[in-house]
């Protein structure tokens, strides 16, 4: 029998939301906070082009994506390191830290990967207990030690939606020291519209110790072909890079992103659109008597305790699919209208029986 590390015999496979189907054949996948849109027709073109080219490899380095990230967002292009999806340039970073005793602090519950990357990274994982639906930004600096090497701040925080306001960041960054790498992770940022939740990309600029995750698989609807990238100061980026596997981000999926960057004021739209049916959900379930925390990201969360499972259940039952996480509570993607009508129904009568 081949022998395997022993953290494997422990360590739970990440699980990816599932798909339901009603007994009436209805189906709404509201579990992966996707975009609930199709491609957009430049886009496709854009894949149909590059696919005669897959007999060739991708260009390694990801120069014109590269390219014109940096000119999008304002930074050097050294500034820049590309993953297949944002997971995996998480993953990336782990890795540039992952050493024996090396510890990193983040808040939980947050995004699920970071406790399956810690482990895999070798790297000590030390959690820090949302305050209500919140990060507890002053628990979270007093758990960082000499031994702490990386901070994960999930903002808009994943799965409860809940976001850090400008001041109490900056608080928290002047508190943590200039050897900890902190890490704001900001797969949601473009459904935020509270102008008090900070841009990370601000906050980087005169911090050597602070870099930005950001991805192409919500807001831009890219979920099925991988692409991520993390903005940060040369050292931080240059080191990102080396640990990349080569020629992860594959060709389709640059020739995608750039034109998806290119298409940014019509794929903004949809995402405007997201954002009324999220005020439209909250509201509606906050009308039939459920406790929502106000959320800047593409899905709402409900604090469930023991009844998670069974609600889960109950919204398979109509056909919706939505993320539970046993004995704490369910996140719930926006969809489109009639998927987001169908969950409310199910919330209702879920909260009725």
């Amino acid at each position: 029998m081949p022998r395997f590390r022993a953290i494997l015999d422990t360590m739970p496979a990440y699980k990816p939301g599932k798909a339901v189907v009603s007994p009436d054949g209805r189906s709404y996948k509201l579990s992966s906070n996707e975009s609930p849109y199709e491609p957009l027709p430049s886009v496709v073109e854009a894949i149909a082009d590059a696919a005669r080219q897959i007999n060739r490899y991708p260009d390694a380095g990801a120069i014109k994506l590269t390219e014109t990230l940096a000119e999008r967002l304002g930074v050097p292009e050294s500034h820049i390191a590309l993953g297949a999806g944002s997971v995996t340039v998480a993953q990336q970073l782990f890795e540039t830290i992952g050493e024996p005793g090396a510890e990193v602090v983040y808040a939980w519950r947050s995004f699920e990967a970071y406790p399956l990357l810690a482990d895999l990274a070798g790297v000590t994982s030390v959690k820090v207990p949302l305050k209500g639906e919140e990060h507890d930004l002053d628990a979270m600096a007093e758990a960082i030690t000499d031994r702490t090497r990386m901070v994960f701040v999930c903002n808009p925080n994943n799965p409860t939606g809940t976001s850090i306001r400008r001041d109490d960041l900056v608080r928290f960054l002047d508190r943590v020291p200039d050897n900890v790498l902190v890490v704001l992770d900001e797969a949601y940022r473009e459904y935020v519209r509270d102008a008090d939740v900070p841009d990370g990309l601000e906050l980087y600029r005169d911090r050597p110790n602070v870099c930005v995750l950001r991805t192409f698989s919500k807001a831009y609807g890219l979920a099925g072909l991988r692409v991520g990238f993390v903005v940060g100061h040369e050292p931080v980026a240059a080191t990102v890079r080396k640990t990349i596997i080569p020629f992860a981000v594959n060709s389709i999926a640059q020739v995608a992103a750039i034109a998806s960057l290119k298409a940014e004021d019509e794929l903004l739209e949809r995402v405007d659109a997201v954002v009324k049916e999220r005020t439209r959900v909250r509201e509606g379930l906050i009308a039939q008597g459920w406790t929502v925390p106000p959320t800047e990201a593409n899905f709402v969360w409900l604090r469930l305790g023991d009844d998670t499972l069974d609600f889960a259940a109950a919204c398979a039952v109509e056909g919706v699919a939505v993320r539970p996480f046993a004995g704490e509570g369910a996140r719930v993607s926006i969809g489109d209208p009639e998927a987001n009508d169908a969950f409310l129904t199910a919330a209702a009568a879920f909260r009725k029986g």
